[in-house]
């Protein structure tokens, strides 16, 4: 019996579908805003205030494996219903949701893992969303923009472990765009304004940043922003992303003469 903890978007609804085909038993715990996940006989709407709730459903399924999986926002807490056991870890929520969303991930982990409870890569039944090194596209980066990857990934190693950056837009040696907590879709607009934007987006996770539960993701969505400010290409870290829609992203370069290149 697996736990699934699903947020936001569709990488949630990609693993429940492989569930579903391997027949692989399981329950959620939706922690999406809108309790998404409400047609499935097998999901519960439990707030992440109600810990001692989520503990004892884990308990009761005889679970011992649970996977992360879509955005989980910060919760508001001051409207948060909490039980005993939250009330005993909100402290720890409430630090860790000072430090981003990536932060409340770990610390949630971490409790979790007090209770015997195991986190598994949220990619452990579906390798297929994760990407190996190469170049999955008919145009390939040129000398210049070879360099100029080089530069972005230095800089991106060279960030500190708070750091919120994973995502960055480089040009001629010069990088014109940081990725922030409001996501590369966000990061990207801001392009549209500028003059000959042009450039590579390199997306890699951010240091320290646990890959069990939380993995930088691009879609074909990531892929048409990018067209729209004129970008050449994106380049990925091997193993280190989810790329949803693969064959669909690989085809949309190509007709717009990106590239996808996996370091």
């Amino acid at each position: 019996m697996i736990g699934l903890f699903l947020g936001e978007k569709k990488l949630p609804f990609e693993i429940l579908n492989k569930l579903k085909k391997r027949k692989i038993k399981y329950f959620i715990i939706d922690l999406t805003k809108n309790n998404k996940f409400k047609k499935d006989k097998n999901s519960f709407f439990i707030s992440i205030g109600k810990f001692g709730e989520i503990l004892k459903l884990i308990k009761s399924k005889n679970c011992k494996k649970v996977i992360f999986a879509g955005n989980i926002s910060k919760p508001n807490i001051s409207k948060l219903k909490l039980d005993l056991k939250g009330i005993y870890y909100i402290p720890r929520i409430i630090k860790a949701s000072k430090l981003g969303d990536a932060a409340i991930l770990k610390e949630l982990i971490k409790i979790l893992a007090e209770h015997k409870v195991k986190v598994i890569k949220l990619n452990f039944f579906n390798p297929e969303l994760s990407i190996s090194r190469g170049n999955y596209t008919k145009v390939k980066p040129r000398n210049s923009e070879i360099l100029d990857i080089k530069k972005g990934i230095n800089y991106l190693n060279k960030l500190n472990a708070h750091n919120h950056t994973q995502g960055i837009v480089i040009r001629k040696g010069i990088i014109i765009a940081k990725e922030t907590y409001s996501g590369t879709q966000s990061m990207l607009k801001k392009l549209i304004k500028a003059r000959n934007p042009d450039g590579i987006l390199i997306k890699f996770p951010k240091k320290k940043q646990d890959l069990r539960a939380d993995l930088p993701t691009i879609g074909l969505d990531t892929l048409k922003d990018c067209k729209k400010v004129n970008l050449r290409g994106i380049v990925l870290k091997s193993k280190q992303n989810i790329v949803l829609d693969k064959k669909k992203c690989v085809i949309f370069a190509n007709k717009n003469n990106m590239f996808i290149n996996v370091k």
